[in-house]
């Protein structure tokens, strides 16, 4: 049966980007992975594909999963291939009111409920600018640990 949401192969793209990235030659990617460095040439000008031994260990190097490795196609959204366990969910528009819509792909991976709580924190440092969303109750038990941590509690 023909698979009707087959995904594009953009492995080529990916190991230039991501080596550039690193600053890694093709040398030093090709000792990391224990190949030559004309397999990892031939893997970037799309002349073949590495097998899926070496994806994972190019994977694991790059710190990114298989599957963004693989089919990551950043050039609508420009922007580059997340560490494994980061995500880019897109993006949203603030309404009138100051409300935010959070993708579904984000509310069904990190399980958010309507009716949960979370805690809104703010950086305006003009070189990190930003606002971070995380659950109120992660929020409490952090900023308790360090007060218990600074200020003990006395006996």
């Amino acid at each position: 049966m023909k698979n009707m949401n087959r995904k594009n192969i953009n492995i080529h793209k990916n190991l230039i980007f991501l080596r550039k990235s690193n600053h890694m030659t093709l040398e030093q990617v090709a000792d990391h992975i224990n190949v030559s460095r004309q397999a990892v040439a031939k893997w970037e000008s799309g002349g073949s594909i590495p097998d899926l031994l070496n994806c994972a260990a190019l994977a694991d190097l790059y710190d990114v999963s298989v599957d963004d490795l693989v089919y990551f196609d950043g050039g609508a959204e420009k922007v580059s291939i997340a560490p494994k366990g980061k995500h880019f969910f897109g993006t949203t528009v603030i309404g009138e009111r100051g409300q935010i819509v959070i993708p579904k792909q984000a509310r069904n991976l990190l399980n958010l409920k309507p009716g949960d709580t979370l805690a809104v924190l703010g950086d305006e440092n003009p070189g990190t600018k930003g606002i971070a969303l995380i659950p109120s109750e992660l929020f409490l038990k952090a900023t308790q640990e360090v007060m218990d941590t600074f200020y003990p509690k006395s006996k």
